[in-house]
C-alpha cells in the first residue's frame, strides 16, 4: 500500500503531526511524516526532513532557508510541490495542518496532485474564504476551531477526525464508475441548460459526462482535469467566464482560461453560451461604473449585466487569439439565433447588434476560418445541440 503523507512544520507542531500520524497508522495505513519547517534548527522525528524537501526547490535548499520567514515559506511551498510530484507514485493521500502560513505553504502542493488523490487540510483559516487555497482542486478544508498550538480536548477531536478521514479515503477508495467510457467535459449555465441537457441526452451512454457550472471555479476545474489527463474531449458550450474576466464580473476563471486546451491539444468544441452577460452578486454589489446599464436580477444573490457591442467585440477578439493557439482538433460554433435564454426576441438581453459584433470578431480573428461555423439557430434550440453533436463526432473521431 502507498503511504499517507502528513505534512507540517515540526519545529512548532511536532506533537500535533505525530498525533495525526499515529491515528492514521493505527487505522492500518502506512504513514510518511514530512517536515516543512523553515527555521534554522533541524526538527527531528520525520521520515522526510525539511532539508530533503527544500532540496527539491529549483534553486536548491539555499533558496528556502533564507532567514526571512516570508520568502522562506514561499520557497518551501515551491519545494514541497516538486517533492510531492516526485513522490507521486507513493502518495496515497496528503494531510496538512497549519495556520495561515502553513496553509499557504501546503495547499499549492496539494493542488498540483491529480483530482481524486485524497487531500485534507486542517487549518485555522478554513472558516473563511478558502478559494485561494482550494482553487480548482478537491482539497477538503477542515476548520481547526482552536489554534494548532498544542493538544487539547478540541484539537484531539478535530485532528482525530481528519486522520480518520484521510485513512478511510486511502484504505477504502471509492470504486470509479464509467471509466470505460470517454470522459467529456461540458460547461453549462442555467441559461444554456437546455442545450447541454439535449447534448447529454443525444450522447446517452456513449460518454461519461462531466458537467461544470461556468462560475469561474467550474472552468478552472475543467481545465485542471484536462491538464491531469482525466478528460478525453471538451464541449465548451458556455464560455461566459470570459465575459466576467474582460468586463469585471465575479465569475471569471482567469486569464489562462483555454490554455489547458492549447497545451494538451485535446479535442474541443466551443461556443458562445452566455457571453451576453456579466455576473455580479446582489443588486447592491454591482459596481457604480455599471449604473444605467441593462440589468437582470437572476435571483436575490445574482445580478446580470448585459454586455455591449464594444465589450462583445473585445470578447470575440480575446477568444480568437486563444483559438489561434490551439494545436488539436477543434471547432467553434456561432449560434446566430442567440447565445442564452435571455437573448431571444422579447427577453431582456436580446441584442442582435451585440451578438453580431461578437460573431464578427471571432470570425475575423481566427486564422483558420474553416473551424468557425455559423449555425442558424439559438443556442438552446434542438437543432443547435444536433450541430454540437455532429461537430463533436468530427473532432473526436
Amino acid at each position: 500500500m502507498r503511504s499517507a503523507y502528513v505534512v507540517g512544520t515540526r519545529d512548532t507542531k511536532h506533537a500535533e503531526i505525530d498525533f495525526v500520524a499515529d491515528a492514521v497508522a493505527a487505522a492500518g495505513v502506512p504513514v510518511c511524516r514530512v517536515d516543512v519547517s523553515t527555521g534554522p534548527a533541524p526538527a527531528p522525528g520525520a521520515e522526510v526532513s525539511a532539508a530533503e524537501v527544500a532540496a527539491h526547490h529549483p534553486d536548491g535548499a539555499a533558496a528556502v532557508f533564507t532567514g526571512d520567514r516570508g520568502t522562506a515559506v514561499g520557497a518551501m511551498a515551491v519545494a514541497l510541490r516538486a517533492f510531492l510530484l516526485a513522490r507521486a507514485g507513493d502518495v496515497a493521500g496528503v494531510l496538512g495542518l497549519g495556520g495561515s502560513g502553513g496553509t499557504a505553504l501546503v495547499t499549492p502542493a496539494m493542488r498540483a496532485l491529480p483530482v481524486g488523490v485524497p487531500k485534507v487540510m486542517v487549518s485555522t483559516v478554513a472558516s473563511g474564504d478558502t478559494a485561494p487555497y482550494v482553487g480548482a482542486s478537491d482539497i477538503a478544508m477542515l476548520h481547526a476551531v482552536t489554534d494548532i498550538a498544542g493538544l487539547n480536548r478540541i484539537s484531539r477531536a478535530v485532528l482525530g477526525n481528519a486522520a480518520h478521514m484521510l485513512a478511510g479515503a486511502v484504505a477504502a477508495p471509492a470504486a470509479p464508475a464509467g471509466t470505460d467510457l470517454p470522459a467529456v467535459g461540458l460547461t453549462m449555465f442555467g441559461v444554456t441548460t437546455p442545450c447541454v441537457s439535449r447534448v447529454r441526452e443525444l450522447l446517452g451512454e456513449e460518454i461519461d459526462a462531466l458537467v461544470f457550472h461556468a462560475t469561474g471555479a467550474g472552468g478552472a476545474s475543467l481545465e485542471k482535469l484536462v491538464d491531469d489527463g482525466l478528460v478525453d474531449s471538451v464541449l465548451d458550450l458556455t464560455t461566459t467566464e470570459i465575459a466576467d474576466l474582460l468586463v469585471g464580473g465575479v465569475m471569471a476563471a482567469g486569464e489562462d482560461r483555454l490554455d489547458a486546451v492549447a497545451r494538451t491539444g485535446i479535442p474541443w468544441v466551443g461556443s458562445c453560451g452566455a457571453l451576453d452577460m456579466v455576473n455580479f452578486g446582489a443588486v447592491a454589489t454591482v459596481p457604480e461604473r455599471f449604473a444605467g446599464r441593462l440589468r437582470y436580477e437572476h435571483n436575490a444573490n445574482v445580478t446580470l449585466v448585459r454586455t455591449t457591442v464594444e465589450e462583445n467585440r473585445a470578447i470575440g477578439e480575446w477568444l480568437a487569439r486563444k483559438l489561434n493557439t490551439f494545436t488539436g482538433r477543434w471547432l467553434f460554433l456561432l449560434p446566430l439565433g442567440g447565445v442564452s435564454a435571455l437573448d431571444t426576441p422579447g427577453r431582456a438581453f436580446h441584442d442582435p447588434a451585440a451578438d453580431a459584433a461578437l460573431f464578427a470578431a471571432i470570425e475575423s480573428g481566427v486564422a483558420d476560418t474553416g473551424r468557425v461555423r455559423r449555425i442558424p439557430h439559438h443556442v438552446n434550440d434542438p437543432e443547435f445541440a444536433d450541430a454540437v453533436l455532429t461537430a463533436w463526432r468530427e473532432v473526436h473521431a
